[in-house]
């Protein structure tokens, strides 16, 4: 381990176990594109086995100066593809416009705003391969019907095929996480565009699940200001978690006309 003290205030949990490390980094052979983009590599457990392989441009962005400083002394060859900023308020367009994979242990308390920004990136970033907490893991991965079904859930597995590749104890980490974490794989799916009005799509999953013991009629009433002329479609008597991608994006067209 290096010097580098893990900060509570960035969600840090470093993976000190070199098994798990290379279980992680074994994932992204084979992914068609090259360019490997390494999100909070802290104490380089990862940037070490990622270095080494001769197939890849690794890049790596870190907001700690603290492991800034010690990455750049570990990794010398790195050089400027050593990025201190802050990864949610960098714009990625900036310095990539190949397809690339995002790899990383995500910091736990900023892992959801990643995949926002994932999400607005989508047309760059083909491969997602991270360590989240394992809550964050199976919502992302749940299937409609589910109560871990959420937000995060339809907006990935729009444009996202999931896979959860296996569940971490807190004891690989320093200082050990008080969760489980989970590794898992988002693969972009051929989906360009949803086909109905995009904006209106997020607003209506998210206001949906904002509410969600309520029925769709009832959690929508302030976008719903005009009923559809079909408003007693059997679809807005159901809950979001019961509707999956496919259902919201109807449902988005099935509103769309009559939005104000």
């Amino acid at each position: 381990m290096s010097y580098v003290r893990a900060k509570k205030s960035l969600g840090q949990h470093f993976l000190k176990d070199q098994n798990i490390a290379q279980k992680i980094v074994d994932t992204i052979d084979g992914f068609s594109q090259k360019t490997v983009l390494e999100i909070g590599p802290g104490t380089g457990v990862l940037t070490a086995l990622l270095s080494k392989k001769e197939d890849i441009n690794l890049y790596a962005i870190e907001i700690d100066t603290e492991a800034y400083e010690y990455l750049q002394k570990a990794y010398p060859e790195l050089g400027g593809k050593l990025i201190l900023k802050n990864i949610l308020k960098f714009d990625l367009k900036e310095i990539f416009s190949d397809p690339m994979t995002i790899i990383g242990n995500f910091p736990y308390n900023i892992s959801s705003q990643i995949f926002f920004k994932v999400l607005e990136n989508r047309d760059l970033v083909i491969d997602v391969v991270c360590m989240i907490q394992k809550e964050v893991a199976e919502r992302i991965n749940a299937s409609h019907g589910n109560k871990t079904y959420g937000i995060l859930s339809v907006f990935l597995q729009a444009f996202y095929d999931i896979n959860y590749l296996f569940t971490v104890g807190p004891k690989v980490f320093d200082p050990p996480p008080k969760v489980n974490s989970a590794v898992i794989h988002l693969k972009r799916n051929n989906r360009k565009n949803l086909n109905c009005n995009e904006d209106l799509f997020f607003k209506i999953v998210k206001q949906g699940f904002n509410q969600r013991r309520k029925t769709l009629r009832n959690s929508l009433k302030s976008i719903l200001l005009n009923l559809p002329a079909d408003s007693d479609n059997e679809i807005f008597s159901q809950r979001p978690e019961q509707l999956n991608v496919e259902e919201f994006i109807y449902l988005t067209n099935l509103i769309d006309p009559n939005v104000k």
